[in-house]
């Protein structure tokens, strides 16, 4: 019997994927100064996209060296994709999708109360009394009290 751990589901084409995002970053941060000097502005973002890129290749190496998960794709799906994640990511998905046009108010408000009654389950008017609070909390600390300007939106305007 191996006494060496299975790779989880996903966890080579994550490797993989943070491997080429590392290498995208170190490339973004040649292009700030170059390889010019020491002080330069690119030095910083050069010395830490590089360990990034040096840490990927270290846990890619880990991963592949590792045998491949049993049960595949529905293990995948059980494990890195459960339904919750799902429609909480749909969720923020829409919300960012709707808010040029509902508005910041109207658009969190939707998003608190769908996100609060999916994951809480208890009765739609203590759900709708919660939004209400914390969308009235934070629309005061933020527009009035900080003065922050929130996207109104093209649908409704005039609303808030």
């Amino acid at each position: 019997m191996s006494t060496q751990a299975s790779r989880r589901p996903g966890e080579l084409a994550f490797a993989v994927l943070m491997l080429a995002f590392s290498l995208w970053l170190f490339w973004q941060a040649t292009r700030i100064s170059g390889f010019s000097g020491l002080s330069t502005p690119g030095v910083f973002p050069m010395l830490a996209s590089g360990l990034m890129v040096v840490s990927a290749l270290a846990i890619l190496r880990k991963a592949a060296g590792r045998r491949a998960a049993d049960g595949g794709l529905r293990r995948f799906l059980a494990e890195v994709t459960p339904l919750r994640q799902v429609v909480m990511l749909a969720l923020v998905g829409a919300y960012v999708a709707t808010m040029p046009w509902l508005g910041f108010v109207l658009a969190s408000g939707l998003f608190l109360f769908l996100a609060i009654q999916f994951l809480w389950r208890r009765h739609v008017a203590l759900t709708a009394a919660i939004t209400a609070v914390s969308l009235g909390a934070i629309y005061l600390l933020f527009r009035v009290i900080f003065q922050v300007v929130l996207p109104k939106g093209t649908l409704l305007p005039g609303l808030l």
